[in-house]
């Protein structure tokens, strides 16, 4: 091979690896960013999520609960009540008009505190395998990033994220290489609660 032909193909090489470093380091900040600005208005709630209920002028009706593993919680005077797959605005909605029953016009807040129970998992050639907290969304290569990016030995084109469970179950390709060249980008889905990225 002529050293022209060596020295442009070196030169794609550090490109490549220069432009994956630099969506690397985006992806964290846009993780941070993201942690930063809390749940939005559409986020729905999970088990494991923790929320603060407080109702107007009732000492009593104020407190702190965890979304069971059921997707429920519990309240006085409401009984259980569903949180996953809701909104803190239904859920509120549900709690007031529970209320009503034995309060006059209740005015009820309710409010998201910890996200514990949106969670996705990373697993494979990763340099810190494990379960990560989304507040509130992550991105497939923002999950990466999280646990620590690739170890040298990961195949990167053959990334994949399962999604679902039981014969619902369903594999989702992340080609790498693609996304750092800037090419199918779609591939680089915003992940849903309990997604598992797998880095062979």
């Amino acid at each position: 091979m002529a050293k022209n032909d060596l020295y442009s193909m070196s030169n794609k090489i550090m490109f490549r690896r220069f432009l994956g470093l630099a969506l690397v380091a985006w992806a964290f900040t846009a993780s941070s960013l993201a942690l930063a600005q809390g749940t939005s208005a559409d986020y729905k709630l999970h088990a494991g999520d923790k929320i603060e209920i407080s109702v107007w002028k009732e000492v009593d009706l104020q407190r702190s609960v965890t979304v069971r593993p059921d997707g429920r919680f519990s309240f006085p005077l409401t009984g259980d009540v569903v949180a996953a797959g809701r909104s803190v605005e239904e859920v509120r909605g549900d709690v007031e008009n529970r209320l009503k029953k034995y309060i006059p016009e209740p005015v009820v807040t309710v409010t998201a505190v910890e996200t514990g129970g949106n969670r996705v998992y990373v697993i494979g050639q990763v340099a810190r395998p494990g379960m990560f907290v989304m507040n509130p969304e992550l991105n497939v290569l923002q999950a990466l990033t999280l646990a620590g990016g690739p170890t040298p030995f990961a195949k990167l084109d053959d990334i994949s994220v399962l999604r679902g469970s039981g014969t619902a179950q369903k594999t989702l390709p992340f080609r790498y290489s693609q996304v750092v060249d800037g090419k199918s980008l779609a591939q680089n889905i915003t992940l849903e609660s309990g997604d598992v990225v797998v880095v062979p």
